[in-house]
């Protein structure tokens, strides 16, 4: 008769650590087909338990199927598959997340600005009413949906409904759900350079993502006309990383290939809230009058990247198609978080933390533009701004290749991104960096200026 150790049982009952024992007996082949188990009196009395735990072990063994019963005979091991030694698991070691003294690449906001206090109380409010626990329609809750519209209404101009609304957990997210609303056999064209992760989501969700080279006003049209696309991915009011605003005259020969192809624009409204000289930058879907734009815009630059809430508007030509073809879909964020989110739009929460960012931000632009203007690098750079978003690019005049001067950088600890980096066929200019500022505290600008100057020599 076997025994068991039972003193090993750690935090588990007694009758589940005998059940996993002659479980691993029967799988590894210690215990053999057709083998007479102990009577339940005679296996109690040897391991010092109750009958009624080894009852419940047998029990337990019997409806999973690794044992039978026979009346009057007890119990029998089935015919089970012997499993090999499990190899021993290959133990990777943690990833490492370098700490750099200066990143540029990586665009850090400023939380300590955040109105923490009002969000608190806000997420308290929804969390007393019990609603969070109510489930969710399929594109987002309506409350969300309908602060949502009114802001567009408000402040970009926007003539838009809460049911063209779908709400998802980030843009990453969207684009998947675009791709498959469009059909995996419609090829996108992006812009190139371009934002990377946009050609990588539509290219693993399947899609033909087409790389179209940008000109000085935005989008290329007659590459994008010779690419056979019937969709384009653009960034009308701030490309990324180029900063390009797309003027109204390329914005109206958008709109007339999208009727003449009946293709679909998607708006990607990245950083269009952070514009620091004259008014914001009409929407492309605002000038749309055909039903040919999907704008896009999400929270993670106005309130935090962990803030995973995006949103998409449907022209009603493809709303009508993605209630017939994904509305099966449940929507992907914590009904709590869309209804903080709703409140802090509603309440005009949302707009004054805007002022204040842009304020910020306008005042740190200001003193990262005029510290690398007084360094001992000013006169190798040129800076192209567009007075708008989190990032503009610098034009380095040196001999070193690109690689050099990331090898230097990182050996000071420093972080570079190039914008030939965001290219996939298009030519760009050597030695273009792309500066993302925001995460450039004053305090820590002297530091960053004297880094670069190091860099460059």
């Amino acid at each position: 008769m076997r025994t068991y150790d039972m003193a090993n049982r750690g935090n588990r009952s007694l009758y589940e650590y005998l059940y996993r024992c002659i479980r691993e007996d029967i799988l590894s082949g210690a215990l053999q087909p057709g083998e007479k188990l102990p009577s339940r009196r005679a296996l109690a009395e040897h391991l010092r338990l109750s009958v009624i735990t080894v009852e419940g072990a047998y029990r337990q063994l019997e409806a999973e199927g690794y044992i039978f019963s026979r009346p009057r005979r007890g119990f029998f091991v089935a015919e089970v598959e012997t499993l090999p030694a499990a190899a021993k698991a290959a133990v990777l070691p943690p990833e490492k997340t370098r700490e750099w003294r200066l990143d540029l690449k990586t665009n850090r906001l400023d939380a300590a600005r955040f109105p923490l206090a009002v969000w608190t109380r806000l997420t308290r409010q929804c969390l007393s009413d019990g609603t969070f626990l109510s489930p969710c329609p399929h594109q987002g809750l309506l409350e969300l949906r309908q602060a949502i519209a009114a802001d567009l209404t408000a402040y970009r101009g926007m003539a838009v409904s809460p049911e063209q609304i779908v709400v998802g957990a980030g843009a990453e997210y969207l684009y998947l759900l675009l791709s498959q609303l469009l059909g995996r056999e419609t090829a996108i064209a992006v812009e190139d350079p371009g934002y990377p992760k946009i050609h990588q989501v539509y290219t693993a969700a399947g899609a033909r993502a087409i790389p179209v080279a940008l000109d000085g006003e935005g989008m290329d049209m007659e590459e994008l006309r010779r690419s056979g696309a019937k969709a384009a991915h653009l960034s009308p009011a701030h490309q990324y990383p180029t900063g390009l605003v797309t003027p109204i005259s390329r914005r109206q020969a958008l709109l007339r290939w999208a009727e003449e192809t009946g293709g679909i624009l998607i708006e990607d409204d990245y950083d269009s809230e952070f514009r620091f000289t004259g008014r914001p930058i009409p929407t492309l879907q605002s000038i749309d009058g055909s039903g040919r734009v999907v704008y896009m815009n999400t929270f993670s630059q106005t309130i935090s990247p962990s803030m995973r809430v995006g949103f998409m508007v449907l022209p009603y030509r493809l709303l009508e198609r993605y209630r017939r073809g994904l509305d099966f879909y449940a929507c992907t964020v914590p009904v709590l978080d869309q209804q903080v989110l709703a409140r802090f739009l509603s309440g005009g929460y949302y707009e004054q933390h805007l002022s204040r960012m842009r304020k910020e931000y306008r005042q740190r632009r200001e003193m990262v533009l005029s510290a690398f203007g007084q360094s001992s690098f000013a006169r190798h750079v040129r800076i192209t701004d567009q007075g708008a978003g989190l990032h503009f690019l610098m034009y380095l005049e040196t001999e070193k290749s690109e690689e050099e001067l990331r090898r230097k950088a990182e050996e000071l600890g420093v972080r570079l991104s190039f914008l030939s980096e965001y290219a996939e066929k298009a030519r760009v200019p050597r030695h273009a960096l792309v500066v993302n500022y925001a995460g450039l505290e004053p305090e820590r600008l002297g530091q960053a200026v004297e880094l670069l100057g190091q860099v460059f020599q």
